[in-house]
């Protein structure tokens, strides 16, 4: 299966339910939320799946992209994805394993835009923001996008965060935060 993302490029995906890419008029809207911040910017993409958010960042002018993701498959589609859009100037990283562990390993690094999207019944979002929040990964005006279902309550985050927005689109919902 392949899909569409910013100048008509194409991008893999994995077969089957492994993976769920954010559907493109979700990714559409973040990128119309986040227009004019993305060039230049350190983009997170955790839970990455395909890759096609850090993609798309990349596509947009991320000078740096980094995604974290467990299955091994994945990250293999993350690479190739990555590697066919980003170039020479853009640098980018594929780190395989837990969320949570693997952000620990990053701590010390900011982003500009972070974009998290765990299956929607695992138990990920609150550990990960606090990891994000604790270990102040975010830059001063950066923010979070965080997917999840329009059932899920909004998930409170430790200060330095707070919720800057919502937004529901259809089966969808994002939620974004900044620092306080």
């Amino acid at each position: 299966m392949t899909l569409r993302i910013h100048g008509n490029r194409q991008l893999k995906t994995l077969p089957g339910l492994l993976t769920r890419p954010t559907l493109g008029r979700v990714r559409e809207a973040v990128f119309n939320i986040w227009q004019g911040t993305i060039d230049g910017c350190r983009w997170l993409d955790l839970c990455a799946g395909s890759g096609s958010m850090g993609a798309e960042a990349l596509c947009r002018g991320a000078k740096e992209a980094i995604a974290i993701e467990k299955s091994a498959k994945a990250c293999t589609i993350i690479r190739q994805n990555w590697q066919q859009v980003a170039d020479s100037s853009q640098q980018f990283q594929i780190l395989r394993g837990d969320a949570i562990a693997e952000l620990h390993k990053l701590a010390g690094q900011q982003f500009d835009r972070i974009y998290f999207d765990p299956p929607y019944a695992s138990d990920l979002y609150q550990p990960v923001l606090e990891a994000i929040a604790t270990q102040q990964m975010l830059a001063e005006y950066g923010e979070i996008a965080v997917e999840h279902s329009p059932e899920l309550e909004t998930i409170e985050p430790l200060p330095p965060l707070e919720i800057c927005r919502q937004k529901v689109y259809g089966n969808t919902a994002l939620t974004f935060y900044r620092p306080a």
